[in-house]
């Protein structure tokens, strides 16, 4: 297996961050503003409300205040003022918040720091792509409103199709180190070495601009990441084309929920919340309007089973 790096001469010449830059969002139509004029809001929901334990305690009085690791359009990120927190898990976040009769504050955390705030009751919730697994499950409650789909993207022109893991026998693919599309490429090229078909050639890169220029060049032929975060670069950009997806908890389904401290006694409420909107249509609404339809569920659930453990 070849691994790559990009160079720091390579680093140092790309001018952008690995953030998608606001900017190229506003000249593509998409609305940045602070005020969110389409954002669908929600109707206080009273039977949620009778599903909060008594006991339940939040971190203010009258506010719903929900982390989020800030960062990644269609998920997250920052308005043109560069303080409003928009997106996706914005939005879903105001729906609950809205559904429970409270005010949302949205507080930006890095991701190694959720669960701790989460804990500690620090914040209510934390609403971030978090996937359920069965380990996080120990420590926490679960309100699914999404799928967690992974996504392999190509360049336009390029009409492979990769629907098992045969068909990225002899591919040069691009991944994240570390994260859990890396973990199932590697059991998938492990696989197809033992079946006698030729290893995948993974590429690591530190620099989303770099990334995509290998991608553009031919030096890479594919790109496994999150879906919603590859699908929103396409629909912007037009540069690249979905050639495969498939769950994050591969074999098995996994989904990304509202994370609660276990036993708050928020998380029947949250879900009860999140269903009524999947019935009467914000729900769509929000995931149409950030290129999410991909990802919608059915109905959400409280505390669905977890990917196995590690």
């Amino acid at each position: 297996m070849l691994t790559r790096r990009a160079s720091l001469a390579l680093l140092a010449g790309a001018a952008a961050s690995a953030l998608i830059p606001a900017g190229a969002f506003a000249q593509q139509g998409v609305d940045l503003s602070p005020e969110q004029p389409g954002r669908p809001r929600a109707e206080r929901d009273e039977e949620a409300i009778r599903l909060i334990a008594k006991d339940a305690k939040f971190a203010k009085d009258g506010v719903f205040t929900v982390a989020n690791n800030t960062g990644r359009f269609p998920f997250s990120g920052y308005a043109s003022d560069t303080k409003t927190v928009i997106g996706a898990e914005a939005e879903i976040g105001q729906l609950v918040a809205d559904a429970l009769g409270r005010k949302l504050e949205i507080v930006p955390t890095a991701w190694a720091d959720w669960p701790l705030g989460v804990v500690s009751g620090k914040f209510d919730a934390v609403i971030s792509n978090v996937t359920v697994t069965e380990q996080r499950k120990e420590k926490f409650d679960f309100s699914t409103y999404r799928k967690d789909l992974l996504g392999f993207y190509v360049r336009k022109d390029n009409e492979i199709t990769i629907r098992d893991p045969r068909d990225v026998a002899g591919l040069k693919v691009i991944v994240s180190s570390g994260t859990n599309q890396e973990q199932i490429l590697l059991r998938w090229n492990e696989a197809n070495v033992k079946a006698g078909l030729k290893p995948v050639e993974i590429q690591y890169y530190d620099d989303d601009v770099v990334l995509y220029l290998a991608l553009d060049s031919g030096r890479a032929d594919a790109y496994l990441g999150p879906n919603a975060l590859l699908s929103f670069k396409a629909a912007q950009e037009g540069k690249t084309r979905l050639a495969g997806n498939f769950s994050g908890g591969w074999p098995t389904l996994a989904e990304i929920a509202v994370t609660t401290r276990k036993g708050a006694g928020l998380a029947d409420a949250i879900t009860h919340a999140i269903n009524t909107q999947i019935r009467n249509g914000n729900y769509a609404k929000v995931l149409a309007r950030w290129n999410l339809t991909a990802e919608a569920i059915p109905e959400s659930r409280t505390n669905p089973p977890g990917l196995p453990k590690a």
